[in-house]
């Protein structure tokens, strides 16, 4: 990695801080200042685990969900529809959320150079998982190995029967759409379907959260990129990696509400900061 390229960015990088006035700018480990150093971090790793939220997405296309422009500040009924039991209970809504989804970005959007900078650390044999809590499988359309990706959240490019659940591709439902149901119901059960996507007031999978906690055990590095920190279980595994040792670096456009626990803040968009860290030539065992 280039030296200017790192100086010329750090006006992404927020000065030794550990993200609120009342913390004391070093506290639990080093704070940097400079983007070079985390890169060195990330060099040097052995076991990286990232995890992923929504402002990773936001390069692609893919609006957040609170930001200014977010999907729910923009359309509170989108919001609504991400509730379980309104979901269930208002067909009228079904039909809102089947109409916005045929021509929603999250089924066109591309990979973007953040994506593509965490698939350079899994070629170098770095990786020890992706755990993201974003739907669109824009990971595994970069090139990972969706073994080593962990969606906490679900995914939006399955559709499941809330009553058999019988799962298949959300592009059939979507066809179904297209071709003039309002509301297409399970072809097995005639029960609701909706997409394989965790709503609020949906149980979450538990053997998928362990597998989340367990990675940020075994890692010496998280990356927390593009989320606020704020949705649990999965924000979990920031104080869980760092129990372990694990060095902390959280990415992100604002501050978060895990600022406290990070070795390292980076402020700017992704698909700037994490090409910037993962570029750097791989550790030398030898």
């Amino acid at each position: 990695m280039g030296e200017s390229a790192l100086t010329g960015y750090s006006e992404f990088v927020q000065s030794a801080m550990v993200g609120r006035a009342d913390v004391p700018a070093r506290q639990n480990g080093v704070m940097t200042s400079d983007v070079q150093e985390v890169a060195e971090w990330v060099r040097t790793a052995h076991r990286v685990v990232v995890l992923t939220g929504a402002g990773m997405s936001t390069d692609s296309g893919i609006p957040d969900f609170r930001g200014p422009n977010g999907l729910w500040t923009k359309n509170p009924d989108a919001e609504k529809a991400s509730t379980l039991q309104h979901y269930l209970a208002d067909g009228e809504l079904r039909k809102r959320s089947w109409r916005s989804r045929v021509d929603a970005p999250l089924f066109t959007a591309q990979p973007n150079a953040g994506h593509y900078a965490l698939v350079e650390l899994e070629r170098r044999g770095q990786l020890h998982a992706i755990v993201t809590q974003n739907v669109d499988g824009l990971h595994q359309a970069a090139g990972h190995d969706p073994a080593k990706v962990i969606e906490v959240h679900g995914t939006v490019h399955y559709a499941r029967c809330w009553d058999c659940d019988d799962r298949r591709p959300m592009v059939e439902l979507l066809n179904r759409v297209r071709a003039g149901e309002d509301d297409p119901s399970c072809e097995v059960c005639g029960g609701i379907i909706k997409s394989d996507a965790i709503l609020f007031g949906q149980n979450l999978v538990p053997h998928v959260i362990e597998a989340a906690m367990a990675a940020a055990e075994r890692c010496d590095l998280l990356i927390a990129a593009g989320s606020s920190l704020s949705v649990f279980p999965a924000a979990n595994v920031v104080p869980r990696a760092k129990s372990v040792g694990a060095r902390i670096v959280i990415a992100n456009a604002e501050p978060t509400n895990m600022d406290r626990f990070a070795h390292a803040l980076l402020r700017g968009g992704l698909s700037s900061v994490l090409p910037l860290l993962c570029a750097a030539a791989p550790r030398d065992d030898s």
